[in-house]
């Protein structure tokens, strides 16, 4: 038995070695401290088994107290995804291992511990909420939206109040946001909740600089960020890892824009790549190119072969979508950012991107989806789609190569995020002012909160604003003598109702008559300049409209004919500051080249198409190693 797996129970051990082989560096490196109930963060490439890390030492806990018969009915190990899909993934892949290990525990004559995995999103019905606070899960999988609405609720806090221990997966992808600045008050109120032993566990991929990720996930300690902050261990393998990457040019000459020639030399590239290759994710910035380019790929391939994922398609289509991608039915899956994290979608050899993603960490992220398997070999193919994006593609290798990453840049204490979790929290409880502003400066992106940025918030909320009707908006009552808050009625619903950082839309719901089926949602401006009997593409099938209501537009089949792609508003992304630099590198270093080559018109060299380029297997440029 490996010397890692010996701190183990032996059923443990035995399925992980028979299962997995040898644990990753990650796994032995993690294993210790989370054992010893250390915060810890583990920041490992895509693909090297740092969520069993995580949860096999979850697990290997709940066995032996269940053995010994001391392991409560109530949830234990709280799991935290910023993916609605992801949570469901960690549910199903937590089954397996729970089932094998119970066989492993029957074979050595011992009872099969009952271990319950229950997931709480957005999607979950009323119906398992409610058995859910009547009977807690061991392990409970959740999003930070969720964990909010749990942490407001008499149910939801009666559940969390016994956690003992929190895993944030793809911490890297909430750091950098509001979103993660909600988050970071929820784990906060966590604590308050469930006391000074629980710890919490990071998983990241890609990221920079680590310790501000690993501030962010133990928080600042009580006196914010003058005070020192909890230990929290590091467990970083690098991100560099063997990658196969390249650049895809077109015959003709790129251009400012994309001419119909050149779009048919990529689209008939696209499709011969995914014929060479048993499963292909394309990655696209845009919805509307999504699906433009499944639309195209279709009429090459067969719509029985490609399909589209995006945001605006239901869960239904694109968890479809995800299951056939992993039975191999499906040879290619064009997606936006909603497969850039660690969806579970099978084995896919190779990942293609349509245009510069923006960005050096997205990059390696969607590459490396590709070869996702422990000792894999990601395989990526860059496809830059004008001359100034043919720089910026250049860049983003040259990038890869040099081994450089995006940098995180926190929000500085946004107010409004505040504003919500401080109604949520005296909704659930009268606080001292003194003692909710402590907490709040726990939370890293609050630590240099000052005092009197934090009572003008609370003032706000006390005495609400003035309308054309009296004055709205009151929330809290604020005893200013005690230095005491208690919550106003309502105070809760409106927490809950109105709590979150990912900003509304006012998109329409595409309902499929008459079996009353959601296929997805339409921008708002599409919706409204549509009228019965147009044709428009979702998911790369053909709908119909029937009629536009309000929020609704109701749909049928169109049996394939001739669709209109829908359009989006304001989704494209920027491009981060380090990619910035590593484009200005560059065209700084071909004008130096090129300021050194003959001036006099005899020697200077004939006009090329080198930025153009020609051919494919002559205008890749490769990254071994990133």
């Amino acid at each position: 038995m490996q010397t890692e797996l010996a701190r183990f129970h032996p059923a443990v051990a035995n399925w992980f070695e028979k299962t997995l082989g040898p644990p990753t560096e990650c796994q032995a490196k993690g294993w210790p401290t989370i054992q010893e109930g250390r915060h810890t963060l583990i920041a490992a490439p895509t693909g090297s088994g740092k969520t069993l890390a995580a949860f096999l030492a979850a697990i290997d806990a709940l066995v032996r107290e269940s053995l010994a018969g001391t392991l409560p009915d109530t949830c234990q190990v709280l799991y935290v995804s910023p993916l609605k899909a992801l949570s469901n993934d960690i549910q199903r892949n937590l089954q397996q291992p729970l089932g094998e290990i119970g066989e492993e525990l029957k074979a050595m004559g011992l009872p099969q511990p009952e271990i319950r995995v229950l997931v709480r999103t957005g999607d979950t019905p009323a119906s398992e909420r409610a058995a859910m606070i009547r009977r807690p899960p061991h392990i409970l999988v959740t999003t930070p939206e969720s964990l909010y609405i749990l942490l407001t609720s008499e149910g939801g806090r009666r559940i969390l109040q016994t956690v003992r221990q929190v895993i944030v997966d793809e911490i890297h992808a909430l750091v950098g946001d509001k979103r993660g600045s909600h988050l970071a008050l929820s784990l906060e109120r966590l604590q308050a909740l469930t006391g000074a032993g629980l710890f919490r566990v990071g998983l990241s991929a890609t990221q920079r600089p680590i310790e501000t990720v690993a501030r962010f996930l133990v928080g600042c300690g009580p006196e914010g960020a003058t005070g020192n902050p909890p230990a929290c261990s590091i467990v970083d393998v690098g991100h560099r890892r063997k990658l196969d990457l390249a650049m895809e040019l077109p015959d003709s000459p790129l251009e400012a824009v994309m001419s119909l020639e050149v779009w048919e030399e990529v689209f008939n590239r696209l499709a011969a790549l995914v014929e060479a290759h048993r499963t292909t994710l394309i990655f696209v910035n845009t919805r509307r190119m999504a699906e433009r380019l499944a639309r195209h790929l279709s009429e090459r391939l067969g719509e029985e072969h490609v399909s589209s994922h995006h945001g605006s398609m239901s869960k239904e289509h694109r968890l479809t979508a995800e299951q056939r991608l992993k039975a191999g039915t499906l040879r290619a899956l064009v997606a936006t950012a909603s497969l850039e994290l660690g969806i579970d979608i099978g084995a896919v050899e190779l990942v293609c991107q349509l245009a510069s993603p923006r960005s050096i960490t997205a990059f390696l992220q969607r590459v490396g989806r590709s070869g996702h398997t422990i000792g894999g070999l990601p395989r990526g193919r860059l496809f830059p789609l004008s001359r100034d994006d043919l720089v910026e593609c250049a860049a983003l290798l040259d990038a890869v190569r040099r081994g450089e990453l995006d940098t995180l840049t926190l929000p500085d204490k946004p107010l409004d995020i505040l504003a919500q979790q401080i109604v949520a929290a005296v909704a659930c409880e009268e606080w001292s002012v003194d003692d909710l502003f402590h907490l709040v400066r726990r939370a890293y992106p609050y630590r240099d909160l000052a005092r009197g940025e934090f009572d003008r918030v609370v003032r706000m909320l006390a005495e609400g604003f003035s309308a054309r009707r009296g004055r709205r908006g009151a929330h809290l009552h604020w005893d200013a003598v005690n230095g005491r808050l208690r919550g106003r009625k309502g105070a809760r619903l409106a927490a809950v109702t109105s709590g979150g950082a990912i900003p509304d839309n006012a998109d329409y719901d595409v309902i499929l008559d008459p079996a009353e089926i959601k296929i997805g949602t339409l921008n708002e401006d599409f919706a409204i300049e549509s009228m019965a009997g147009d044709i428009f593409q979702l998911g790369n099938s053909s709908w119909r409209i029937l009629r536009v209501e309000s929020g609704k537009v109701r749909v049928e089949d169109a049996q394939g004919q001739p669709p209109t792609i829908p359009f989006w508003l304001g989704e494209a992304p920027g491009r981060t500051h380090e990619l910035s630099a590593a484009v200005s590198r560059l065209r700084a270093e071909l004008a130096e080249r090129l300021g050194t080559l003959p001036s006099t018109p005899g020697d200077a060299p004939k006009p090329s198409n080198e930025e153009g380029g020609s051919g494919h297997a002559g205008s890749t440029t490769a990254a071994s190693t990133a």
